[in-house]
């Protein structure tokens, strides 16, 4: 079977970890047709937009698209790119495992497994906002202070937090789908309900009666507050996490660190309809055709690609070849390395070696 993949190399360093990447998925035996397309600042000066009509047709078509980070230019219609996407192909499921790798020279911790779910379509990152001193502004403090008795501010900028039950059930869903199918043991709900009643409580309350769907999983509720503690403290505590969209953001970042950093934090934006696999990281211009950074995250993430695809085996033995590329310590980038006189190698050396370790 060939597998035909909507391919996003990106801005930045994107065109090289995307093609190391590529390198590796080729090496499993895995055969892929590549439909190539750009987004983000490559795709101004062809198309006048940084997200194609034409981009978003493939993805629609193909349903699986591997995508290079991308910079989102200022002042050209979109807030983010990323967000556009997700938006346009309702991916309302971002996915963002955390693993720590033996070897990894650049963490405290060992044995590290979490996975993180984050809701991607609603809560603050919606898009709805009012800059100061606009009439919807002016508008939004006079409803505001006719039915609500606190003091606010004139001069205030407005963004507004939706978290609808619709949103809420299909996440939580797919949170404790995810963690059956993947025999994980435990789902833990994060949100701040006691403070945000009516959005996050909203969100804790249906992810309660989802719960009680799944009597085989152990369900825990923590506020995001004390849960960032704990991860510092404890993060072997923890299995799946499944949160409102900014906190998600923010989280996965926390345990990208607790791992060895973002150079080993993949990611996976998914939708009932289509699927895009991606690095959590953003695009490092300034590090652009230099063979300099680490093209883990973006190997990683096609690891879930290929997990996407039902190819198991092939996902297991390129995982298991990073792994052991890690492990060994010779063939690694510069973020991997404790000190950092000691010698590195750059992107497409990396692959060499992952492709070698898979024999």
């Amino acid at each position: 079977m060939t597998y035909r993949i909507t391919l996003l190399p990106g801005d930045g360093i994107g065109p090289e970890i995307t093609n190391a990447t590529v390198r590796v998925l080729e090496a499993t035996g895995i055969k892929f047709e590549w439909d190539v397309y750009t987004v983000g600042e490559s795709a101004i000066s062809k198309y006048g937009t940084p997200l194609p009509d034409e981009t978003i047709n493939s993805i629609r078509k193909n349903k699986v698209a591997l995508k290079g980070p991308v910079t989102t230019p200022i002042g050209q219609g979109f807030r983010s790119v990323n967000v556009a996407l997700r938006k346009n192909l309702d991916l309302y499921a971002c996915l963002r495992p955390c693993k720590s790798y033996k070897g990894v020279a650049t963490t405290l911790y060992k044995d590290i497994d979490i996975v993180i779910v984050r809701e991607n379509t609603e809560d603050l990152y919606i898009g709805i906002e009012f800059a100061k001193g606009t009439p919807e502004a002016n508008h939004l403090y006079e409803f505001i202070t006719k039915h609500f008795s606190g003091y606010l501010r004139k001069d205030a900028g407005y963004s507004i937090k939706t978290i609808s039950e619709f949103g809420a059930r299909r996440i939580v869903k797919f949170a404790f789908d995810y963690a059956r199918k993947y025999k994980r043991q435990k789902v833990t709900v994060v949100t701040k309900a006691n403070i945000m009643k009516y959005t996050d409580g909203l969100f804790l309350t249906i992810a309660r009666q989802v719960a009680g769907e799944y009597p085989d999983i152990v369900f825990e509720e923590k506020l995001v507050d004390a849960l960032s503690m704990q991860l510092v403290k404890e993060p072997r505590a923890f299995d799946v996490l499944v949160m409102p969209n900014l906190y998600g953001d923010i989280i996965s970042d926390l345990c990208a660190g607790l791992i060895g950093g973002l150079g080993l934090a993949p990611g996976a934006n998914i939708g009932d309809g289509a699927a895009i696999f991606e690095p959590t990281h953003g695009s490092a211009p300034k590090y652009t055709g230099m063979n300099k950074v680490n093209p883990m995250a973006q190997m990683l993430s096609a690891v879930l690609m290929l997990r996407h695809l039902g190819e198991e085996k092939a996902a297991d033995r390129m995982e298991n070849a990073i792994a052991a590329v890690i492990a060994e310590g010779k063939n690694v980038t510069y973020d991997l390395r404790k000190n950092r006189n000691e010698p590195s190698v750059g992107t497409s050396q990396v692959a060499d070696a992952v492709i070698k370790a898979m024999g």
